[in-house]
């Protein structure tokens, strides 16, 4: 029996709703002129959330590994059982990829990031030249494309919960 599975189940949507929430404030920065009030303000909040989220990413990754993924059900299909692994490493993969490229943009120059006052994530290397536009295009267009699969994500546990009527979504909730 897991016993960290309540755990996990709060740490996956306490994730995704923040990852959505990030990608909604990344999105709204973009809008930002420089006169805004909020133009220094959101990517201060931006990157600290960020920085949080690396240290609550990394937990999830432990546990995942420690306490696996239940078993699908016997409802699933084999082709459902392959795309849902698929995305699911894809997301990952995008999420480490956004988090890595996001700390290289504000890092770029030389500085750490501030975490709400609380402590600063160091500036620890610049690692390439035009670190910043390099990281930025990453940064974006993987952003992009992990909110394309969150959305195939969440049609799938739709598709499961209203027209296939099992109990993927009900477990996860």
């Amino acid at each position: 029996m897991n016993q960290f599975k309540p755990f996990q189940k709060f740490l996956h949507w306490t994730t995704g709703i923040t990852i959505l929430g990030l990608f909604g404030l990344g999105y709204w920065m973009r809008t930002l002129d420089y006169y805004n009030s909020w133009y220094q303000t959101a990517p201060d909040i931006h990157k600290a959330v960020g920085v949080i989220l690396i240290s609550v990413m990394t937990l999830r990754f432990i546990l995942k590994i420690t306490y696996p993924t239940p078993e699908p059900l016997a409802t699933h299909k084999p082709w459902e059982i392959k795309s849902a692994h698929i995305v699911h490493m894809a997301m990952y993969s995008l999420i480490l990829i956004i988090m890595a490229s996001g700390y290289l943009i504000s890092t770029a120059d030389n500085r750490g990031i501030d975490v709400f006052g609380l402590f600063e994530a160091p500036s620890l290397f610049i690692a390439f030249e035009e670190q910043e536009d390099i990281a930025g295009f990453i940064h974006e267009w993987c952003a992009y494309v992990l909110m394309g699969l969150v959305a195939i994500h969440a049609g799938g546990a739709l598709k499961h919960h209203f027209i296939d009527k099992d109990n993927t979504l009900r477990r996860m909730l």
